[in-house]
C-alpha cells in the first residue's frame, strides 16, 4: 500500500505559494490579505486560528485577526463582516467555525462577499459548484482533489463512494468528483447496508467522524482509502477507518491511503492559503 503523504504535498503547495508572493512583493506591489474573525473563546478553535494566520505569514501574505467575545451582538458582527466585504485591501474573509449556537451560522456566512468567501461556503460558491463553475472552491474537497491528481491517481471512469453529507467535506467532494468524471455514491447515517458500497468502491472518501467505522476487510482489493476524518480515541489520534490497529491489515488490502494524521489535514490549510493567493489575483 502506498501511503499518500499529504504532509509533503501541503509543503510543496505553499513553496510555490510562497515564491508567487515573494515575485509580488518583489515588484512594489501589495501583498495578499486574509482576515479571520473568532467568535468565542473554544480552545481548539483559537488553535486552529493561530496556526492559519501563523502559516499565512509565513508565506508572505498578510493576516488580520480579529477575536471576538462570544456575547457579541450578532449586529456587530455583521458589521465587521460589511467593514471587511468593503476593505480594498482585504481579499478573503473566513469566519471560524462553529459559531456559539445563538447566532445564525448559515445567514452569517451569506454575509461574506462571496468574492472574498475563503472557505466557499456561502450560497453562491455552493451554487456555482453545484452548476461546475465554482469561483472558490472549498478547503477540504479541494485538498483531497490535489491529493488525488499530484499521486496519480485516476478518478474519471471510477466508482468513488463519499461517506458524510456534510456542506464542509462531503457534497462539495462529491460534486467535484463529478466534475472529474467519477461515478459518485453519497452514503451517509441513514445509508443502509453501508459496507454493500465500500465493497465495490474503487475510492473510499470517510469524513464521517466516527471511528473504526469501516474494518480493512469492508474494501474492495486495490482500492484507495482518503480518510478525512481526526478522532480523539483513548489509542489516541484515528481515521474513520485508519488508525496504527489497523494499519498493516488495510496495507494487505488497499492500493493506497492517506494517514491520519499527515493525510487530508495538511492540505486543508494548503488550499486555505491557495484559496487566499487566487481571490487577490482575480
Amino acid at each position: 500500500m502506498r501511503i499518500i503523504d499529504g504532509k509533503a504535498c501541503a509543503q510543496q503547495i505553499k513553496q510555490d505559494i510562497a515564491k508567487e508572493v515573494a515575485t509580488i512583493a518583489a515588484r512594489g506591489l501589495r501583498v495578499p490579505q486574509l482576515a479571520i474573525i473568532l467568535v468565542g473563546d473554544r480552545e481548539d478553535s483559537l488553535s486552529y486560528v493561530r496556526n492559519k494566520a501563523k502559516t499565512c505569514q509565513s508565506l508572505g501574505m498578510d493576516c488580520q485577526t480579529f477575536l471576538l467575545p462570544d456575547d457579541t451582538p450578532e449586529a456587530d458582527l455583521y458589521q465587521l463582516v460589511d467593514q471587511l466585504n468593503h476593505d480594498p485591501l482585504v481579499d478573503a474573509i473566513l469566519i471560524q467555525l462553529p459559531l456559539p449556537d445563538h447566532y445564525n451560522s448559515a445567514k452569517i456566512l451569506d454575509s461574506i462577499d462571496y468574492r472574498k468567501d475563503a472557505d466557499g461556503l456561502h450560497l453562491m460558491n455552493v451554487g456555482l459548484l453545484h452548476l461546475g463553475e465554482p469561483y472558490v472552491m472549498p478547503c477540504t474537497p479541494k485538498g483531497i482533489l490535489s491529493l488525488l491528481t499530484t499521486n496519480n491517481i485516476e478518478v474519471a471512469g471510477k466508482h468513488a463512494v463519499v461517506i458524510g453529507r456534510s456542506q464542509l467535506v462531503g457534497e462539495p467532494t462529491a460534486q467535484l468528483l463529478i466534475r472529474e468524471n467519477a461515478t459518485v455514491t453519497l452514503c451517509h447515517s441513514h445509508t443502509r447496508n453501508l459496507t454493500d458500497f465500500t465493497r465495490i468502491a474503487d475510492i473510499v472518501i470517510t469524513a464521517a467522524g466516527h471511528p473504526r467505522l469501516l474494518q480493512p476487510e469492508d474494501f474492495k482489493e486495490g482500492a484507495v482509502l482518503i480518510d478525512v476524518a481526526i478522532n480523539r480515541t483513548e489509542e489516541g489520534l484515528e481515521g474513520d477507518v485508519y488508525s496504527p490497529r489497523t494499519r498493516e491489515a488495510l496495507e494487505q488490502r488497499l492500493s493506497a491511503a492517506t494517514p491520519v494524521p499527515g493525510g487530508v489535514g495538511p492540505m486543508t490549510i494548503a488550499m486555505l492559503m491557495q484559496n487566499v493567493l487566487d481571490m487577490y489575483k482575480m
